[in-house]
C-alpha cells in the first residue's frame, strides 16, 4: 500500500485533514522571517511536505532525503515538476553545515534508541551555524493515546497498537516498552507502530543537545499535548562552548 493511501489519501476524512494540518503547522513554526538557502526534508516519505516547502521558500535549494526505496520512488513521482528539489538516500553525501533548515516530521516515533541518537547527531553535523530544525512527532500518551487507540481498534483490533491493554497503558502515561522492531529497508531498524513512543523523552534529548526554542501542537495549539495528536519542536543548533583559554 502506498504511503499516501494511509496518510493524505486515507479513507477517513478526519485523518486526511489532520495529516494535511500537521504540515501546515510545521511550516508555520519554521517561518521566522529568514530565507534559507538550503532546506533538508529528513525522512521525506512521499515528498508531500517538500511541495509546500517549495511554495513557502521558492528560492531555496531543497534536499529530499528518504532512505526507503519504495518511499523514494513515490517522492520522485510526486515531485517530478519541481526542479529545485534534489533527491538523496545517503546522508553522507550531504556536506556538513550545509542545511540552514531541517524538517523532520513523523520520523522519530519510528526510530529505536540507537537510531534516534544517530539521527540527532546527523542534525548537528548537517545544520549550519545557528541553523534550525522543525521536528514533528505524534502524541501517544494520555487522552490522545486513548482516542487514537479506539480508532486503531476499529481497524485492527488486538494488534500491538490496538489492544485494550496497550491503549490503556498509553492513556495512563505508561506506554508499553517492548515495542516490535523490524527493518523498513536493509540495515534500517524501525518501529512500524507509533504505540510505545513517548514524546517527552525526545523533548529531553532535544533540550540537552540543542536550543529548544518553541513547542507547539497541532491542529489546535491552545489545547497543548493534553488533547492534540501532534507536537512540533523548533530547535536551533547549539554552538560549542568556547573555552576561555582558547580565546
Amino acid at each position: 500500500m502506498a504511503y499516501s493511501d494511509i496518510t493524505f489519501n486515507d479513507k477517513n476524512p478526519i485523518k486526511r485533514w489532520l495529516q494535511s494540518r500537521r504540515l501546515v503547522t510545521a511550516l508555520r513554526i519554521a517561518d521566522r522571517g529568514f530565507n534559507p538557502q538550503c532546506i533538508l526534508d529528513f525522512g521525506a516519505g512521499n515528498g508531500e511536505l517538500c511541495k509546500l516547502i517549495a511554495l513557502q521558500f521558492p528560492m531555496a535549494k531543497i534536499v529530499c532525503y528518504e532512505p526507503t526505496p519504495s518511499l523514494m520512488a513515490e517522492a520522485k513521482e510526486n515531485l517530478a515538476d519541481l526542479p529545485q528539489i534534489s533527491f538523496c538516500n545517503d546522508l553522507e553525501k550531504i556536506a556538513g553545515g550545509s542545511a540552514a533548515l531541517i524538517f523532520c516530521l513523523e520520523v522519530f516515533e519510528h526510530l529505536p534508541e540507537a537510531e534516534t541518537k544517530d539521527a540527532l547527531g546527523q542534525f548537528n553535523r548537517l545544520l549550519s551555524s545557528n541553523g534550525n530544525a522543525v521536528i514533528g512527532v505524534p502524541v501517544e500518551i494520555g487522552i490522545p493515546a486513548l482516542y487514537k487507540g479506539i480508532f486503531r481498534m476499529s481497524r485492527r483490533f488486538n494488534a500491538f497498537d490496538a489492544s485494550i491493554k496497550n491503549v490503556l497503558l498509553a492513556a495512563l502515561f505508561s506506554p508499553p516498552k517492548d515495542r516490535p522492531v523490524s527493518e523498513i529497508s536493509p540495515g534500517f531498524a524501525f518501529h512500524y507502530e507509533h504505540m510505545g513512543f513517548d514524546y517527552r523523552k525526545l523533548r529531553a534529548l532535544l533540550h540537552a543537545q540543542f536550543r529548544l526554542q518553541q513547542a507547539t501542537t497541532s491542529p489546535f495549539s491552545i489545547f497543548g499535548p493534553w488533547l492534540n495528536p501532534e507536537v512540533n519542536f523548533l530547535v536551533q543548533k547549539a554552538n560549542p562552548t568556547v573555552n576561555a583559554d582558547d580565546r
